[in-house]
């Protein structure tokens, strides 16, 4: 099943007729552009590396994977294989990008294990305390402050005002921006996966995140998450940290998402309409207008009955549903909206699909995380001629107060 490839699709395809109907339709905020929708220019397929089209080819054939239109805009992140590590930004600031995300996710696996990674590489204590007690950014250098800013926007209000992303164009230029971007959205899709199955801090590692709520408890001894213990494999160099690895043995993303048996599995265990039903799920608690639309048509199409998808789009209570709809709602709605998800409904939702089956919905749901994330931060666009089928953003602001959370 392939999804509704939108106009940044036609960015690699480069119709001429298509950008000439794209700029002459509809009233458009003066920092998108016409032929993109979004605050990125437009790329024509000659002016890409081959690398980049092979990394473009492949996200708009993974099912699940990023649409089109997040894919043409990470052609526009600095052309190197560990974005995170190498992109001329430093790594300094890109630890504090990613400090951010683990900050307003409430992940505290995440925090804990870049917070000592980000000291090593040398980001000024004083900055990782403003982020991790939610405090003004006044006394900041310029590109500390903007890349804050910048996460504090997009995942409390899942969207991007024009002044902060002039701001921080200006400060980052566009590479930079893009690069910052592209990797809070990455471990958004990481927050996810960690939040859902309840990873906790090994023995020996100090949670340096303080939380709004307390974890639940239903945890195995050994992995201290909700997924027993697999046999260990031979650790990625690039996790390591020094000699110690960044990862301790057992816990973390990487052994999470060894339960899964990838999209293909989950597509023979499970229905489209399911997996689709994820999909929006997640789209709708980002209030992510471009990836709901395209993805109610293609979950239309699958048969998704538009009785579910309306207790979806209109946060309708879950009990109307059938008990495997209603226990996946309640589970994305909980991992989004509360950053934890409580004991019952976990529970719930494991005897619905099995763990394997739900870890890997779970990637889904993450991988549409950072679609929204991308495409709120450079403000994606409906294509002209579709009507947009979901809610704004404005109704789902979350911002917090105070100098602690």
């Amino acid at each position: 099943m392939r999804r509704f490839i939108g106009v940044a699709a036609i960015a690699l395809l480069t119709s001429s007729t298509a950008i000439r109907c794209l700029a002459e339709e509809g009233a458009l905020p003066k920092d998108v552009f016409p032929e993109s929708r979004n605050r990125l220019p437009l790329l024509k397929r000659e002016n890409v590396t081959d690398r980049a089209r092979r990394t473009y080819d492949t996200a708009v054939a993974n099912f699940a994977g990023a649409e089109a239109s997040g894919a043409a805009i990470r052609l526009h992140a600095s052309p190197v294989t560990n974005l995170q590590m190498e992109s001329p930004v430093g790594l300094p600031l890109l630890q504090l990008a990613i400090l951010t995300t683990g900050r307003e996710h409430d992940q505290p696996f995440e925090w804990s294990l870049h917070e000592m990674q980000a000291l090593a590489v040398g980001l000024d204590p004083a900055v990782i305390d403003v982020v991790r007690r939610n405090q003004p950014l006044t006394k900041l250098g310029d590109k500390e402050a903007v890349i804050i800013q910048l996460g504090r926007e997009l995942f409390r209000t899942h969207k991007l005002g024009s002044g902060t992303y002039a701001r921080a164009l200006s400060v980052l230029g566009q590479t930079g921006l893009v690069d910052v971007v592209v990797l809070m959205a990455d471990y958004t899709r990481t927050c996810a996966i960690l939040t859902a199955f309840n990873q906790q801090m090994p023995p020996g590692f100090k949670q340096f995140l303080p939380l709004p709520f307390a974890p639940p408890d239903d945890v195995y001894p050994d992995s201290k998450s909700r997924l027993p213990l697999l046999p260990s494999i031979a650790p990625n160099p690039a996790t390591v940290l020094y000699t110690r690895p960044m990862t301790p043995e057992g816990t973390g993303p990487g052994h999470l998402r060894r339960h899964g048996a990838g999209i293909k599995a989950l597509l023979a265990n499970v229905q489209h309409r399911d997996i689709d039903l994820a999909v929006l799920v997640s789209a709708r608690e980002h209030d992510s207008q471009y990836d709901w639309t395209i993805n109610e048509l293609a979950a239309l199409k699958d048969g998704l009955e538009p009785d579910v998808i309306d207790v979806i789009r209109n946060r309708k209570p879950s009990g109307s549903l059938e008990e495997k709809d209603a226990s996946l709602v309640q589970f994305g709605r909980e991992l989004f909206a509360k950053h934890t998800v409580n004991s019952e409904t976990y529970r719930r939702v494991v005897k619905v699909f099995g763990e394997q089956n739900l870890v890997d919905l779970v990637e889904v749901m993450g991988q549409h995380a950072a679609e929204a994330t991308l495409l709120a931060a450079f403000d994606q666009h409906l294509p002209p001629a579709q009507p947009p089928l979901c809610c704004p953003s404005a109704n789902r602001q979350q911002i917090r107060s105070g100098t602690t959370h």
